[in-house]
């Protein structure tokens, strides 16, 4: 008996799905300041709107995540995507019978919940993170993780330019509309094109864990689970690294997330900017962050997960400082650039550093790093939204303080984590 597929398949299958998925970061993004200007909205609530998406996006990680240590990717995938379609149906209906003269204050509770259910999408992440993981040998990891992350990351980037521009030529039904078919569309793509790992398919057919557990290393797997998805978790979860790296990451692409949805309202209300130039600055930020992971992975197979993580740090903090410093738009703009260069190459890095953590349950520690750090999505727009209701205009540079306390400490903390591997690998010739 022998299971379908290739580690190039399963990455393709496991990419198209998160790219899908991962649009609805730039959910509200672009058009914010379009429901802000109608429907009367502070900035904390502005924040707490273009959030949304990602506290589901954020905290389904985890049980999804662990799932796929017992099932595969294929159905927590396909759950996650339904989901999405069902709020994009939702918030395109609302669109339809309600915009503009219907869109009221009143609507701020229904417009968060289908933010919710839209950013289920985004949880695909970790799922087709430990998908991924399980299809490629150790030595690969990197480099697939950070292809797959990088060409999925690309999703909200182009969203954020075009999703103003085809409110100008579509109008808002017709652009959500378009983009509720993108979500069929790729759901159904995924359907026929994702494949679980060799071990998943195996027990899928009847096979035994053990008998299964031979085959598929006989097709090359390396890793495999241990134990459900409550073992999964709880492993993880013993082990003080996932937690520094859920820090990190939360540093890394919470604040990732929270860029990609603030920055259009930042450029328009800092320098004037009209809605599709901010977005595309928006787009500009996630997809150059996006492209530079992919050479992030390959960077952290060659030179270690640590030093990669050390050097895109730095450069992360350095161009925080100049953001929040910054009262013009070109050094804006190269401060912009900068961060999504040290966010984009830490993002590869923190996950060619999450299997080596717990290789027995990387479902596991993929959910609790993937949605825990992903909750500074949630987390930060309506911090950097409190700033600018207390200092006015000044608080869209200032709140970018908060980017620059993150990314010192967790330079410490990938400190303490070098640290640790280098005590080990001392200690282990000691030893023998």
């Amino acid at each position: 008996m022998k299971a379908t597929g290739t580690p190039r398949q399963g990455l393709l299958g496991a990419t198209l799905g998160f790219f899908v998925g991962f649009a609805a970061v730039a959910l509200f993004g672009p058009t914010a300041n379009k429901l802000k200007d109608i429907m009367q909205l502070t900035p904390v609530t502005v924040g707490f709107l273009v959030a949304m998406p990602s506290l589901s996006g954020s905290l389904l990680r985890i049980p999804f995540a662990a799932w796929v240590d017992t099932a595969g990717g294929r159905k927590p995938f396909l759950t996650l995507l339904g989901i999405s379609i069902a709020g994009m149906l939702g918030l395109t209906l609302l669109i339809f019978f309600l915009y503009p003269n219907g869109f009221t204050p009143s609507l701020v509770p229904l417009l968060f919940l289908l933010g919710i259910l839209c950013g289920a999408g985004i949880a695909t992440f970790s799922v087709g993170t430990a998908q991924v993981s399980y299809w490629h040998r150790r030595s690969e990891q990197g480099s697939a993780l950070g292809l797959y992350a990088g060409i999925g990351n690309l999703a909200p980037g182009l969203f954020s330019f075009l999703l103003p521009v085809a409110i100008s030529q579509l109008g808002m039904f017709g652009s959500y509309l378009a983009w509720l078919i993108f979500l069929v569309v790729g759901a159904e793509l995924y359907f026929q094109l994702g494949r679980n790992a060799p071990y998943f398919q195996l027990v899928a057919r009847g096979s035994p864990p053990d008998e299964a557990r031979r085959l598929a290393q006989d097709q090359g797997q390396e890793i495999f689970p241990s134990g459900n998805l409550q073992a999964s978790l709880a492993a993880s979860a013993r082990v003080s690294k996932t937690w520094l790296l859920v820090i990190i990451y939360f540093t890394t692409f919470g604040g990732f997330l929270a860029m990609t949805a603030w920055l259009p309202t930042y450029w328009h209300a800092s320098f004037g900017v009209e809605t599709i130039a901010a977005g595309s600055l928006a787009g500009l930020y996630s997809i150059l962050a996006s492209l530079v992971r992919v050479g992030g992975g390959r960077l952290s197979d060659k030179l270690g997960g640590e030093s990669v993580l050390l050097a895109a740090l730095a450069v992360m903090a350095v161009g925080a400082t100049l953001m929040a410093l910054s009262h013009q738009f070109g050094l804006s703009l190269v401060a912009e650039i900068m961060m999504a260069a040290g966010m984009g190459v830490a993002n590869a890095a923190v996950f060619k550093l999450v299997p080596q953590a717990v290789p027995q349950a990387v479902g596991g520690v993929s959910g609790w790093v993937g949605g825990l750090g992903a909750f500074g999505g949630f987390t930060l727009p309506p911090l950097l939204g409190t700033i600018v209701a207390r200092q006015g205009v000044d608080g869209y540079g200032h709140g970018f303080w908060i980017f620059v306390g993150l990314a010192g400490l967790s330079l410490l903390l990938t400190y303490a984590l070098q640290r640790s591997r280098s005590t080990v690998a001392q200690i282990r010739p000691a030893v023998r």
